[in-house]
């Protein structure tokens, strides 16, 4: 059989339009984010010129995730740079860009960006009016301020908001640093930023918790104890939400619940409320997902809002 010659297709290069020009950056506020996001935008080719630090912390950070790169006051770190990283908390965001608009510093067309989850393009507005152009770009992931961090940006999500004319510059900076944008309303984002802490900034309160627990109950490797049970369980919430829900409050045990309360008044008193406002939402969450038989639901919640219930010794009630 007579064999016909491969089709070669020349595939066009790729259209620059779609790249965004090299920038030189600068990042204001040398914390633990900035420093590994200017070095990820190095490794996409951006040229970080300048940034601010005050700490000696944070002069460590930037000499090791920045090296070569001077260090310098905020605004004339606004002189150096195209795309400009507000790394700073969040508190300190509105009276910085406030105060580098009043200086002079900002510069029309120049790309401001800022980190912060709570806020949105809003707390950029003096920016905006002197000629910036507004980022929002929260990166949804815990920094140590070192070179793991940029590693870990790669595939890491960020909730972007800019305006409809900077979103594809907003979501192409994100590609570049290896993330994924996730369009976020302006109005959204205090929502936004409670749903990223409850889920992570309390989980690390709730682990703490749980590892000084089992030291008092003995346990000599809580965190090897805990590793593959608490890694099971982010697994099976993470694919099944309220299905992966197990544990006595889930079954209605009343019992086991009052015999919790009863030895966390003993031996960690500050863990009862805790313990009591977490058990109530699981039980909320259970019965409204029919995890939770309502016959059963009567004495546990009457067990979560007393504090106790019959035969323990856990206070009056």
């Amino acid at each position: 059989m007579e064999r016909k010659a491969a089709v070669r297709v020349n595939t066009p290069p790729p259209d620059p339009s779609t790249r965004p020009a090299r920038l030189t950056v600068g990042v204001v506020g040398a914390g633990r984010v900035g420093p590994p996001l200017a070095a990820s935008l190095r490794l996409a080719g951006h040229r970080p010129v300048a940034v601010s630090a005050v700490s000696d912390a944070s002069r460590r950070r930037a000499e090791e995730l920045l090296p070569d790169v001077p260090v310098m006051p905020p605004a004339d770190v606004l002189q150096r740079a195209d795309l400009v990283l507000l790394t700073v908390p969040d508190d300190t965001l509105p009276g910085l860009v406030e105060g580098l608009v009043e200086t002079g510093a900002v510069r029309p067309g120049q790309l401001l960006v800022h980190t912060s989850g709570r806020y949105g393009i809003g707390v950029l507005a003096p920016a905006l009016r002197a000629g910036a152009l507004p980022l929002a770009l929260h990166p949804v992931m815990t920094f140590t301020g070192s070179s793991v961090d940029v590693h870990r940006l790669a595939g890491c999500s960020f909730g972007v908001t800019a305006p409809e004319e900077l979103r594809l510059a907003a979501e192409a900076l994100v590609i570049e640093m290896g993330g994924e944008p996730e369009w976020i309303e302006e109005s959204a984002r205090p929502l936004y930023h409670a749903a990223l802490a409850i889920g992570a900034n309390h989980l690390v309160t709730l682990v703490a918790e749980s590892m000084d627990l089992l030291r008092t109950a003995g346990v000599a490797a809580p965190d090897r104890m805990l590793g593959p049970l608490l890694g099971a369980a982010l697994d099976n919430a993470l694919r099944s939400g309220d299905a992966a829900l197990t544990g006595p409050v889930a079954r209605g045990d009343a019992g086991t619940v009052a015999a919790h309360v009863t030895e966390l008044r003993r031996h960690a008193p500050a863990s009862v409320a805790g313990y009591l406002a977490m058990a109530r939402a699981t039980a909320d969450r259970a019965l409204s997902h029919g995890l939770l038989k309502p016959e059963l639901a009567e004495d546990l919640l009457d067990v979560l809002a007393h504090g106790a219930g019959p035969g323990t010794d856990g206070g009056a009630r």
